[in-house]
């Protein structure tokens, strides 16, 4: 099954790694028993590039675009893309789209950036009127969606929602929106260590480009924080609703407030706790909040290791 229910699935951010670790991530979540890997689109890799390489490294996990970005293609060539993986990988790839954020969009790549609904739309119409042209069948389709509009949209035009960085009370929320039926696949960041300030200063670092983009924090002041909680990279209740952190039965806790919430499937992005006093951004080369934590998700794993 392609999207089982109250399952898990992993996030896992491609541009800071090479293909031989990539495909080692990719395997390693497989035999750990994952439902699925989400990847993001944005300073290197194209995006359905991704998701054939993440394919042919391993048999059966579910790989997602978490999201693709809509100005990156038209909509012929998203399809096309969709379609060639389903017809490589029958029933692994899941097509997440979104209209990502103005920095990525002007400042990256040269296009306006268009009013997210009006974009959206005229996009997932272009990819209706392209469909009967193509040959090949689809795979299941996502939105990435925070606000109700983009929620609605993709209850009445997709297979469900993605909704990134945003508590259990969305998750909530979003439910209703989207009705009984539809997927809720969202995110929930994780830090495993009891020292709040080691996960505090680490949830901060690791968040700090959402702080800046206009659709987070949005959706924030929606869901009932304020101005304030806004201030000075995130106020103490902001950030521990945006990243579980404690123990283990803790951060499962925080999982299954997801589920109970109406969540289809969770999935875990581990941030690795801040060492006292450190300034390095680095593990092994990599960037802190984009290198796994395979402590975390060994202890999380649906599978257990050696099992």
């Amino acid at each position: 099954m392609i999207m089982p229910g109250k399952s898990l699935g992993v996030f896992l951010y491609p541009d800071n790694f090479a293909g031989a670790e990539l495909s080692d991530y990719a395997r390693r979540f497989e035999r750990l028993g994952y439902a699925s890997i989400w990847y993001p689109e944005a300073m290197f890799y194209e995006s359905f590039t991704v998701g054939g390489f993440l394919l042919s490294s391993t048999e059966r996990i579910t790989i997602a675009s978490g999201i693709a970005n809509i100005y990156a293609r038209d909509a012929v060539a998203t399809l096309q893309c969709s379609r060639g993986l389903q017809k490589f990988y029958p029933n692994r790839y899941i097509t997440g789209l979104g209209v990502s954020h103005k920095s990525l969009v002007e400042d990256l790549r040269g296009h306006t950036y268009r009013k997210p609904m009006a974009a959206m739309i005229e996009y997932l119409d272009a990819m209706d009127a392209a469909r009967p042209k193509l040959a090949g069948e689809d795979t299941p389709l996502v939105l990435a969606g925070l606000g109700p509009k983009m929620m609605e949209l993709a209850a009445a035009r997709s297979d469900g929602v993605h909704p990134f960085n945003s508590p259990p009370e969305h998750t909530r929320w979003a439910r209703e929106l989207v009705g009984p039926d539809k997927w809720i696949c969202t995110a929930q960041h994780v830090c495993l260590t009891t020292d709040a300030e080691a996960a505090r200063n680490a949830a901060r670092r690791a968040l700090d480009f959402y702080f800046v983009t206009p659709n987070h924090y949005r959706n924030w002041l929606r869901v009932g924080y304020d101005r304030s909680d806004l201030e000075n990279s995130g106020s103490d209740r902001l950030i521990d609703a945006l990243v579980a952190w404690g123990t283990e039965a803790q951060i499962r806790d925080r999982i299954q407030q997801h589920f109970d919430a109406g969540a289809t499937q969770v999935i875990v992005n581990t941030i690795r706790p801040e060492a006292k006093g450190s300034t390095d951004n680095n593990i092994g080369g990599h960037n802190f909040q984009s290198s796994p934590d395979w402590g975390v998700y060994e202890l999380l794993a649906p599978v257990k290791p050696n099992a």
